[in-house]
């Protein structure tokens, strides 16, 4: 068959086919050496079909690929299954970011309270490193369950609640310095990327967002507006507390986050 009658019986469109030859995910069955013509057989019009239905899946070329020439059923299957798996992730946060907005839109929320905190130096286990904010929920969830296994691993507890501390620039740039600890009664004793640090004492302007973290940027709206109208903020990190959270518990309505704006207190809403 010619490219055009190719493309017509698989509803792939000749400038496809054309991309597909040259990543090696569907090669013509002869190709003309002088004219560079592309010929293909009817039994590739099954997998053609194939093809076309992961693309509109949205399954990546490579993962296709993977797909085709897999060496069994088995193998075959779990590379679909784990496609499958990602769409089902992928539908679940879409549906959650549309309860989110209506929400938003149907029921505006009340200011939550904001509260004021001086917390002193704290001795803490940390993963620290430099990361872009598309990667920070994965990267924050790897290093957490990291530094639990840690301490546990040692015989250690943890002498409060898990925090993450967060430079500007990771909002601002979309990388920066990120760092989760968990504190420590005692020095822990340098292993893999978990280190020994010290969190800085601080004045904090500080609210608790409850649930999902995936709209805590209304948290954030809020105390940042507290912040420019009632304190004096400085150019520092914002932490956050995780008093309840993915590592007590799969509720993610059951999650308590507090939200930590660096402030000068001046005294008078103290």
């Amino acid at each position: 068959m010619a490219i055009g009658d190719f493309s017509r019986a698989t509803f792939l469109s000749v400038k496809t086919l054309r991309h597909y030859h040259r990543v090696g995910l569907l090669v013509p069955a002869q190709v003309d050496a002088d004219t560079g013509y592309r010929w293909y057989t009817t039994d590739q019009i099954p997998t053609a079909q194939v093809i076309r239905r992961f693309r509109d899946l949205n399954m990546p070329l490579d993962d296709i690929r993977a797909v085709l020439q897999a060496p069994d059923l088995h193998t075959r299957n779990e590379l679909i299954s784990a496609h499958l798996t990602s769409l089902e992730q992928n539908l679940a946060r879409t549906q959650s970011a549309v309860a989110s907005l209506r929400d938003l839109l149907g029921r505006p929320s009340a200011a939550a309270p904001v509260s004021h905190r001086r917390v002193g130096a704290t001795m803490a286990a940390a993963v620290t490193a430099v990361i872009a904010m598309s990667d920070l929920v994965p990267w924050y969830s790897g290093a957490l369950a990291e530094l639990h296994a840690t301490l546990d691993a040692r015989g250690m507890r943890a002498a409060g609640p898990a925090g993450g501390i967060f430079a500007g620039e990771l909002f601002t740039d979309e990388r920066g310095d990120a760092t989760v600890f968990v504190p420590t009664a005692t020095e822990v004793p340098r292993l893999g990327r978990v280190e020994p640090v010290v969190v800085p004492a601080a004045e904090l302007a500080v609210i608790e967002h409850p649930g999902s973290l995936a709209d805590v940027d209304r948290a954030y709206g809020t105390l940042a507006a507290y912040v420019a109208s009632h304190e004096l903020p400085l150019d520092g990190p914002i932490r956050e507390y995780y008093l309840v959270g993915r590592q007590d518990t799969a509720d993610e309505k059951e999650w308590r986050t507090e939200i930590c704006w660096p402030i000068f207190s001046t005294g008078a809403a103290a």
